[in-house]
């Protein structure tokens, strides 16, 4: 079991159901999924609590009803919600839109600025896992380089991020990068980075590494809901690389539980992936 620290989102989702695929102009009838815990945090997390780890979140939630409500619905999945802090004002849900062929838009207001305080002690952590646009986070990882393996989403920006794994879709890629794919992550991630890994969804994912590439297969799953599948890769991802196996395996993993992610009519892991992980 590792102890594992998530600097990452978590949301109140509302799944809006539409009848058809989404075009500019048009007009669209949709059922409401109701709410259900999301966010990276989350998404992330829940999958590896069920894998035996110890999972600690920083994030924020308003201090308000939906607040309270995302932090007993993590706690109650096994998330250690102490480093959760409180702003002062409304929660906001965070809108999933969802057409029939499972792919899903977000719409979301602005967030506050989340401005992070002094690192904690990194020796009490086996690894840290950022997907935030929190400011401060570039200190954090830094700091924490040298104690626990870190693992890090390419920002939407160009803000550098060290850490030693950098993970990016190749959507987030587009416009950014478009030659020498490891010297761009090795812009961001800086020389502490030994694997950047670029997923791109049924096509699989490629690690770049600075003498070589590999690329590992996606697993071939019914696609119903593609909200978290990105978390859920990372996360398999991360469950791997703290049991000591390799690149490849870990990518590997990271698949089976994307797969396992699209095919859950859900935001966070479904019981495939929990059935799957108490064999």
């Amino acid at each position: 079991m590792a102890n594992i620290l998530l600097l990452a989102n978590i949301n109140c989702d509302r799944l809006l159901q539409l009848d058809k695929p989404l075009q500019t102009g048009g007009r669209f009838h949709y059922q409401d999924g109701g709410l259900r815990l999301g966010g990276g945090g989350a998404n992330t997390g829940i999958g590896l609590v069920w894998a035996g780890h110890s999972v600690s979140l920083v994030s924020q939630v308003g201090n308000d009803k939906i607040g309270n409500w995302i932090l007993a619905q993590a706690s109650t999945q096994g998330l250690d919600c102490r480093l959760v802090e409180r702003f002062q004002g409304n929660t906001c849900e965070m809108l999933l839109v969802m057409t029939p062929d499972g792919e899903r838009t977000i719409i979301r207001p602005e967030r506050p600025i989340f401005e992070l305080s002094s690192p904690p002690k990194w020796q009490q952590f086996d690894a840290l896992y950022t997907n935030s646009s929190a400011k401060g986070i570039s200190r954090w990882t830094e700091s924490a380089l040298d104690s626990c393996l870190v693992v890090s989403q390419l920002a939407k920006d160009e803000r550098v991020r060290p850490c030693h794994i950098l993970i990016a879709s190749i959507t987030d890629m587009e416009g950014r990068c478009n030659g020498d794919k490891w010297g761009f992550a090795a812009s961001i991630a800086g020389e502490s980075l030994r694997y950047f890994v670029v997923t791109d969804g049924e096509n699989g994912a490629i690690a770049y590494s600075e003498q070589d590439q590999v690329h590992v297969p996606a697993v071939i799953s019914e696609v119903v809901d593609t909200t978290g599948a990105g978390d859920a890769y990372a996360a398999g991802l991360i469950h791997y690389l703290c049991e000591q196996k390799t690149i490849t395996e870990a990518m590997e993993e990271g698949a089976r539980w994307a797969a396992f992610a699209v095919a859950t009519p859900s935001s966070v892991p479904g019981d495939g992936l929990k059935t799957y992980l108490e064999k």
